[in-house]
């Protein structure tokens, strides 16, 4: 026999034994002291009433621990009590022990997904039916350019048309998104229910790299296959003219007769001819375009590169009269580029802001190198020269295209692809009237 059932026999043997003394000093004695032992069995009957109770009571406490997820609680008070209540004791220890650790795994598991949502570079966030933020994370602020969000309807100040097209976007579907620094967003919508709840998730991705390249390669093979082209076209031509010249020098040129029609012969065929090798040298102008080596990366030291280039220009500067300064805010910064390909592309940004201030009165250019927050660095050229049309701003960078009047129009394609190579951005900023200034966004080591 156990601890809880010794207990409970000895409590009835007692309490059996006081209602039998309890009728007999009634009986002898009287109702007074009659009433006393009364009471004492009426305290008899409520102790072993909680004594009993206490399985409900544990139980009750079980279940409340489980209810407010509080696992620390043990249960081993009553170990003595016999082998069902250690039995018991035991097996609530057991599931709350299981509830702990599978609290522990979970919390775990929402630590580590919280991790990588913080720190992927894919922007990530959350909203619910009423646009109430849930989660975002530090690439999402980055790629929308703002440092809080409570509600969808905040992205108006920065993005007016961004929170009606995240409301409206439905699930499964991508959407294309252009910023006012001209970033290219892919946005993908997802909707999940929680609790009853629909909760819309969005990533956003900057895609604009990917279509420069895209844009890049695109314009590539065009070239190629126009420079093809045209070279199988315009060498034949060249030939049979440089033939025909030989047949009028040497078999027709001894008629007197026709003397003048063969000199007014020869030079059509001269025109011809240096028309001809006019167009082949224009297409091979484009070989480096399509034919650009990759970058041979080293460590750049910014000041010296700037150096390099303006002890370059330095004469030309001077002979057409432009005021010209550069200032380097950290004189050790360094990137890891080709130094090479880098002044090839300073040099011809230069001399675009010289043809620009061909007509200004008071001529400046003036290069800044400004390290930003995200481990960058920004070279600035920027001139006071009349800017750049509204319509020409946007299709400078096109290959072929130019605003100069002997320009090839190849110049800032080529030097827009060598910055991507670099893994970098060329941007311009100008307005008509107001100068125009051109940033290169490079890495630094």
């Amino acid at each position: 026999m156990n601890g809880f059932s010794i207990n409970i026999f000895l409590r009835i043997l007692l309490l059996t034994a006081s209602t039998i003394a309890g009728v007999e000093v009634w009986r002898l004695l009287g109702p007074i002291p009659g009433l006393a032992i009364i009471a004492l069995i009426c305290l008899q009957i409520y102790g072993m009433y909680y004594y009993m109770n206490r399985i409900n009571r544990k139980l009750t406490l079980f279940l409340e621990s489980i209810r407010y997820e509080d696992f620390s609680i043990r249960f081993s008070a009553d170990n003595k009590m016999g082998k069902s209540f250690q039995a018991l004791n035991y097996q609530f220890n057991e599931v709350l022990e299981a509830f702990r650790q599978t609290r522990a795994e979970k919390e775990a598991n929402l630590k580590y997904i919280d991790t990588i949502v913080q720190h992927i570079s894919i922007g990530v966030l959350s909203f619910d039916a009423e646009g109430r933020i849930e989660l975002i994370n530090p690439a999402a602020f980055r790629l929308l350019g703002i440092y809080r969000l409570r509600n969808i309807a905040e992205l108006k100040s920065a993005h007016p048309d961004l929170p009606e097209l995240l409301l409206q976007v439905h699930s499964g579907n991508k959407i294309l998104y252009r910023t006012r620094n001209e970033q290219q967003l892919s946005i993908h919508a997802a909707t999940v229910r929680l609790q009853g709840r629909l909760v819309k998730l969005i990533s956003l991705q900057n895609i604009h790299a990917e279509l420069q390249q895209k844009e890049l390669e695109a314009w590539q093979n065009l070239t190629k296959i126009l420079r093809h082209e045209i070279m199988n076209s315009v060498t034949p031509i060249v030939s049979l003219i440089s033939t025909m010249q030989d047949i009028i020098e040497q078999d027709i040129a001894s008629d007197s007769h026709q003397q003048e029609a063969i000199t007014d012969l020869m030079e059509a065929l001269e025109t011809i001819k240096s028309r001809s090798k006019g167009i082949m040298n224009f297409v091979n102008a484009y070989r480096d375009y399509t034919t650009l080596p990759k970058p041979q990366f080293t460590d750049v030291n910014i000041k010296e590169l700037l150096t390099v280039v303006s002890n370059l220009l330095q004469s030309d500067l001077k002979q057409a009269g432009i005021y010209y300064q550069f200032e380097v805010d950290s004189a050790g910064a360094e990137i890891h580029a080709d130094s090479a390909q880098l002044q090839m592309v300073l040099i011809n940004l230069i001399r675009n802001a010289m043809d620009a201030l061909e007509h200004t009165a008071r001529p400046e250019i003036k290069i800044t190198a400004t390290m930003t927050t995200h481990n960058q660095v920004c070279i600035a050229i920027a001139d006071n020269g009349p800017g750049i049309d509204a319509d020409a701003i946007n299709k400078i960078f096109i290959p072929f295209y130019t605003t100069k009047r002997k320009g090839s129009g190849i110049g800032l394609s080529l030097s827009q692809q060598i910055i991507q190579l670099h893994g970098g951005q060329l941007k311009v900023d100008s307005t008509s009237n107001n100068g125009t200034t051109f940033n290169v966004i490079l890495t630094t080591v």
